[in-house]
């Protein structure tokens, strides 16, 4: 059956899950021969992650989950086009999962990219200038008449940057924004801090307060 926890329990859960991981005294949770018997049959995550690639953010082991617990999407800096869209669209309408998590994580290397392209109008080469292309949007209303970024703190581009991703997905999916308005799925935006282990909250698109 899908998960019966509201967006508010689901965020709770991630919580709990982050403060064991910050305390090192995580559980491995769902991840023995009994939970890979039972998801041979079906899946029901509680939560949706859309995530930056970066090998240090990987979210079950951030938030202490295990197999079947979590649907996961992920680019570099979070970045996002109509596939990412639609796999989100069928992991709350399909799967129904109750919450939706924008992770992002300090010392982004698509938005520093993103930023310098901004400042110096020089873009990464092949490929990688679609990520940037696609962060440039969220962080360009922040730079200086003079189109310069150097007075701006960095962290302050990043969290833009997140923050921009959680409305984007709102406004984007009318899927998502349904399922926020029905009250069965609520939109967080996260920070990872790689230093200390911790997950802040930033941005937030529905009801997470605990009942």
């Amino acid at each position: 059956m899908p998960t019966q926890l509201s967006p508010a329990q689901a965020w709770q859960q991630l919580k709990d899950g982050n403060t064991r991981f910050i305390k090192d005294e995580m559980e491995h949770p769902s991840q023995g021969f009994d939970r890979r018997e039972e998801l041979q049959v079906a899946q029901h995550p509680f939560a949706t992650f859309f995530g930056c690639s970066d090998s240090r953010v990987a979210a079950e082991i951030i938030f202490d989950q295990g197999l079947g617990d979590l649907f996961v999407v992920r680019t570099a800096g979070h970045t996002l086009d109509t596939t990412i869209i639609g796999s989100i669209e069928y992991a709350v309408d399909v799967l129904r999962t109750p919450l939706i998590v924008v992770l992002g994580h300090d010392s982004c290397g698509a938005v520093h990219a993103a930023a310098q392209a901004l400042v110096t109008g020089n873009q990464p080469t092949g490929f990688i200038r679609a990520l940037t292309d696609r962060v440039i949007p969220s962080i360009v209303a922040m730079t200086a008449p003079n189109g310069s970024l150097e007075s701006i703190d960095e962290n302050e581009l990043r969290r833009e940057h997140v923050k921009y991703t959680v409305d984007m997905l709102h406004s984007y999916s009318a899927a998502v924004s349904r399922a926020v308005e029905e009250g069965r799925c609520a939109i967080i935006g996260l920070e990872y801090d790689l230093a200390d282990g911790q997950a802040h909250l930033i941005a937030s698109i529905g009801n997470i307060d605990s009942e």
